[in-house]
């Protein structure tokens, strides 16, 4: 644990984290020092001047908070007349060229601007002259769409660029009110994070050509959810609103903070995964190309159960654990071969050694640590042997060639349990739809073998059961979250004392706690 320290704030005496600078120091507790240019992962820059404080009885009395360590003893003031006056000053400089156009600005509800605004300044412009004309709906590749007149030249999407993707492809040009951020001559944006600029953006000057005008943000709900995209497993909150007469949509994914995983970022591509949850949903269950009651296609799923000889089962690496769990007793019960081959999932060549991985599933750690097979050779002479195979939400299209996976299922029975309708769903005899991973609430183990759990995100006008709920109707004797984690408690030492609402939010990392059971 980090040492502690005391100091001051406006003559009250707390308690913070040493070696922090003030912002960060004492806004773990509560107290915000206002910022624009400043960001935990960028370091501080100091140009915009909104975070001078006062510091009694210091050499400089005045100081930006985000280049000044905490120290004890220190006495910071904050609300005193001649910091004020410097925020509403500053304030003042950043809108003399701002245009008021908050009611068609995407930012607008969660902009540092108008937050600043009303905390700091709310005074009417003393503007006598034009203001300077800039540039807007500027092109910036990647998605991103710029309007400079909105830009506070905070800087920070420029360092996002030179120290996070190392691409810089973003500077500032010329000076004072003629200065700019822009891209050079020739070079769009083009690395794969280029989306993290718009959330670093702390006012409405750079936007998201794929959500401009699609919602005002206060009406979206917010929910913390964890990105299936690849097996880094990144932290997201996922935006979604349910309009009236209408069904419960997710508009966007944002990056949200785990230091233990993805930091404050994300990747454009598990960015824009939003819209597989919404589209190419298998809502209906099906009988052969026909929609069919639920009831109707379960009974006929459990009389082809009764009648095969030999079964085979296979699973998506993106299930949760309890999804593993719950069908991994399945097949003991019913003496199927369980198989979670999928090495379609996994695209050599395409991780980057930051956040972005070759392996596109978001649990495939878990196959291993339930000790689920994940070999092609014994999948295959699986469902050569078996009449029924029953696939739980795996898209083997990612595996084979729609003709090679045509010859494979040659006389084996086919049940798809898929939340989405895929060309290998279009092959199955039945069809059972069921959540996505917004929808249900589980748990999964990144790529660096670190286990976090994540609550459901948003229900549907008619909610879908999820796998776990399926595997119990076909017969799964685990018919309990109580009884699911009772198993995964088997599986993972780590998970053998511990709660399933005690599981850090930041993530247990397995490795640390395997390391803490060894005896030498």
């Amino acid at each position: 644990m980090a040492d502690k320290i005391k100091l001051f704030v406006n003559g009250v005496e707390v308690e913070v984290e040493a070696g922090k600078n003030l912002i960060d120091a004492v806004g773990a507790v509560g107290i915000e020092i206002p910022h624009l240019c400043y960001h935990p992962a960028l370091g501080a820059d100091g140009n915009c001047r909104m975070c001078l404080v006062g510091i009694e009885d210091g050499r400089p009395p005045l100081v930006p908070a985000c280049k000044t360590p905490a120290m004890a003893g220190m006495k910071v003031l904050l609300d005193a007349a001649h910091i004020k006056k410097i925020q509403h000053d500053v304030m003042e400089l950043e809108l003399i060229n701002h245009p008021t156009d908050c009611p068609v600005c995407d930012q607008a509800g969660e902009c540092k601007l108008q937050d600043y605004y009303m905390a700091f300044d709310q005074a009417e412009s003393r503007m006598n002259v034009p203001q300077v004309v800039k540039g807007k709906k500027m092109d910036f590749g990647a998605g991103v769409v710029h309007d400079q007149e909105r830009c506070v030249v905070c800087g920070r999407c420029v360092r996002f660029c030179r120290q996070i993707t190392k691409t810089g492809e973003l500077g500032i040009i010329n000076r004072t009110d003629d200065a700019r951020v822009n891209i050079f001559p020739g070079r769009p944006l083009s690395n794969r994070y280029a989306g993290n600029v718009v959330d670093l953006c702390p006012v409405g000057a750079m936007t998201s050509r794929d959500f401009r005008f699609k919602q005002r943000v206060w009406f979206l709900k917010k929910a913390p959810g964890i990105c299936h995209g690849c097996a880094k497993g990144c932290n997201i909150t996922i935006d979604h609103n349910r309009e009236k007469y209408k069904d419960d949509i997710i508009y966007r994914f944002r990056p949200r903070l785990n230091e233990q995983v993805n930091g404050y970022f994300i990747c454009d591509a598990g960015r824009l995964s939003y819209k597989a949850e919404n589209e190419g949903r298998l809502t209906e269950a099906r009988l052969g190309n026909k929609a069919r009651p639920i009831d109707d296609v379960l009974a006929a799923c459990t009389r082809e159960i009764e009648r095969a000889e030999k079964i085979a089962l296979v699973l998506s690496p993106n299930c949760s654990l309890e999804q593993m769990a719950a069908v991994q007793a399945l097949a003991e019960k019913l003496g199927a071969f369980l198989s979670g081959y999928s090495d379609g999932y996994i695209k050599p060549g395409d991780g980057d050694g930051y956040l972005i991985q070759d392996d596109k599933a978001a649990n495939r750690a878990g196959l291993g640590l339930l000790g689920i097979d994940c070999s092609r050779e014994a999948f295959e002479s699986a469902v050569q042997q078996a009449q029924l195979l029953i696939n739980f939400n795996n898209d083997l299209t990612r595996s084979y060639k729609e003709s090679d996976l045509k010859k494979l299922l040659q006389g084996t029975k086919v049940i798809a349990v898929s939340s989405h309708d895929t060309p290998g769903t279009a092959l199955a005899d039945l069809a059972i739809p069921v959540a996505s991973y917004s929808e249900y609430a589980g748990s999964v183990v990144n790529c660096d073998n670190i286990l976090q759990s994540f609550a459901k995100g948003l229900s549907k006008n008619n909610d879908l059961a999820d796998i776990c709920a399926i595997a119990v109707q076909l017969g799964s004797p685990l018919g309990s979250p109580k009884e699911r984690f009772a198993l995964l408690q088997q599986s993972i030492s780590a998970l053998k004392d511990l709660e399933p609402d005690k599981i850090p939010a930041q993530g247990l990392n397995l490795n640390d706690s395997e390391a803490a059971n060894v005896t030498a």
